[in-house]
């Protein structure tokens, strides 16, 4: 028979064994939670602190190869010009091909990870291979420090090469030979709708620049960045938009082209002064409608670039389409381009002197630039011969040629 006491001690020590082993499994499976929890912790930041350490030693090595600087000992200035609407791509090349960067897809990638590869500016600059990619980023960012916009005035009056050496003289173009190649063929501008016609008649005509005459005078602001071909057929534009359809109606009532308006007006702005141009017209008018030469001495001057008032028989024999003494008719185009008012003169000449049939002009005083208006031939050659020493004391005080 089995011993109870036995039995029940037996028990009680078996239900303290389960008691424990269930303890120790409930702390097994915190122990195993928390594992759970803290396992991929450990693993990300085990990845991330690998992958920092490639990162790093990537940066380290892309800076030393690519980005710092090309030559840390060579402080010479490299020019660099940027032109308007560039882009990053070629800026990089250039940068490249100068000596400035290892790399240019390096360094464009780098430019647009900065968040600077849109922002960079036109401009002249000054770069050393002693900068670092972001020293030449941040320069490139920031600007050249020079006005962007620049105004400029072309002058009633001015030829295509008055403008042209203005142009350069202002430091808008280091040379005048792409703006006067374009002005003189002018077959870039055939879309302009009044160029084509020009071009057309010219062909007959020869003049001497295609465009002469169109070049609108007036203030302009411009980028500094502007070509010579932006720049043209911004004159242009302006010329189309100020010669109004009434204009264009009132040269028909004379039977006069545009090009015929312009070049009449480019006359009376180098004969004479705004108060006198409608006479001046009124007198061009009337030796037109006789079929007489025209006699203008700004045209002759026009071909031999003589500055004198007093021209001999020499000047006014020179071979040229644009020797009114020698050709009946108008030149074979502008001899400058003309204001406004002078292109309303053209079309609207005195209505007094028209009627009254004064047909010649001469200046009085050098000076001021007064004229005196004579009906015959006997009236014009008395104040010839009256006012002519005084050219010529002009034209020697100057040394004019």
């Amino acid at each position: 028979m089995a011993n109870p006491k036995k039995g029940r001690n037996s028990g009680g020590q078996d239900a303290l064994e389960r008691q424990w082993h269930k303890r120790r499994k409930e702390k097994l499976a915190v122990y195993a939670g928390i594992w759970k929890i803290i396992r991929p912790v450990l693993v990300y930041s085990c990845a991330f602190i690998a992958l920092v350490g490639i990162l790093s030693t990537g940066w380290q090595s892309l800076n030393r190869y690519y980005l710092a600087p090309m030559d840390p000992g060579n402080d010479t200035a490299v020019p660099v010009t940027v032109t308007s609407g560039s882009s990053l791509s070629l800026v990089a090349r250039q940068l490249e091909e100068k000596g400035l960067v290892r790399n240019s897809t390096v360094f464009k990638y780098y430019a647009d990870l900065m968040g600077m590869g849109q922002r960079i500016q036109s401009g002249s600059y000054e770069m050393k291979k002693t900068m670092a990619a972001q020293d030449l980023l941040e320069m490139l960012v920031s600007g050249d420090g020079r006005p962007k916009t620049v105004r400029i005035t072309i002058i009633p009056g001015w030829t295509i090469e008055d403008t042209a050496d203005y142009l350069v003289d202002s430091g808008i173009y280091a040379s005048r030979d792409k703006f006067l190649s374009l002005c003189e063929k002018g077959t870039a501008f055939n879309d302009i709708y009044f160029v084509q016609s020009l071009l057309q008649q010219g062909s007959q005509k020869q003049p001497t620049y295609a465009l002469e005459g169109y070049l609108s005078p007036n203030t302009y602001e411009i980028y500094t960045s502007t070509e010579e071909e932006s720049l043209i057929r911004r004159l242009l534009r302006q010329t189309e938009s100020v010669y109004l359809t009434s204009y264009e109606e009132r040269a028909e009532e004379l039977g006069f082209s545009m090009g015929d308006v312009f070049t009449l007006a480019s006359m009376i702005e180098k004969e004479a002064k705004t108060d006198d141009f409608a006479k001046v017209s009124a007198v061009f008018h009337n030796r037109l409608k006789k079929q007489m030469t025209l006699d203008s001495d700004a045209t002759v001057k026009y071909v031999s670039g003589s500055s004198k008032m007093a021209l001999n028989s020499a000047d006014l024999a020179v071979d040229s389409p644009y020797n009114t003494y020698r050709r009946k008719g108008l030149p074979a185009g502008p001899i400058c381009n003309p204001s406004m008012d002078a292109v309303m003169a053209a079309l609207y000449p005195d209505e007094e002197y028209v009627s009254q049939q004064y047909l010649y002009f001469c200046s009085t005083d050098p000076g001021s630039g007064a004229l005196h208006f004579s009906k015959t031939l006997e009236e014009h050659e008395a104040a010839v011969a009256m006012y002519r020493p005084l050219w010529e004391e002009y034209d020697q005080r100057r040394g004019a040629q």
